[in-house]
């Protein structure tokens, strides 16, 4: 599907989900190689809201940020959030159910700034890959996230409505209607 210069996958409209965080306990904050990537705009935004989010988090992840920045650059080039151990994400934090959560959007949550979480957080479970004239816009499906589709399915969300919130956020009101419309023709 083509919605403007975005390529979507047809995974996102034909496949379900819903998160289920009681089954997976935020495992996409800890699993995979890196942190959670970010785009460049994002950097200026990690910077500035360092003294608000880190009251949040654990003493590991503070301390991680403290020693690697708000941010690294990956072997790959590219930026993403800075991790404890290799694993979770610096920016995780366990709730009183030990479900990791964002503490970035908790400080967003409780009106501490006005970020939520990085964009490819918000998006998850896709993932978008930007080219000079365009975005690719893939469903990342992931065997951590199995009680997620399990979900989606059994309460009828696909993927692109399950994500409507963060697709508008990224491409625009107007952007996400055409999508609807290209859907449902």
């Amino acid at each position: 599907m083509e919605v403007g210069n975005v390529i979507l996958s047809d995974d996102i409209k034909d496949e379900f989900f819903v998160c289920d965080l009681g089954a997976c306990k935020g495992a996409c904050c800890v699993e995979g190689d890196l942190g959670a990537p970010l785009t460049e705009e994002e950097l200026d935004i990690m910077d500035s809201i360092q003294s608000k989010v880190l009251p949040y988090l654990s003493s590991e992840g503070a301390k991680e940020i403290k020693n690697q920045g708000a941010y690294i650059l990956d072997e790959d080039k590219e930026y993403s959030t800075p991790t404890i151990n290799n694993k979770e994400c610096a920016y995780a934090i366990y709730d009183e159910k030990n479900i990791l959560k964002c503490g970035i959007e908790q400080a967003y949550l409780d009106k501490k700034i006005d970020f939520r979480k990085p964009i490819s957080c918000h998006l998850y479970p896709i993932r978008i890959q930007s080219y000079k004239k365009f975005d690719a816009v893939n469903y990342d499906q992931w065997h951590i996230c199995k009680a997620a589709c399990s979900n989606g399915k059994a309460l009828g969300v696909p993927v692109y409505k399950f994500l409507k919130d963060p697709l508008i956020r990224k491409y625009g009101a107007d952007w996400y209607r055409n999508l609807e419309e290209i859907i449902e023709e």
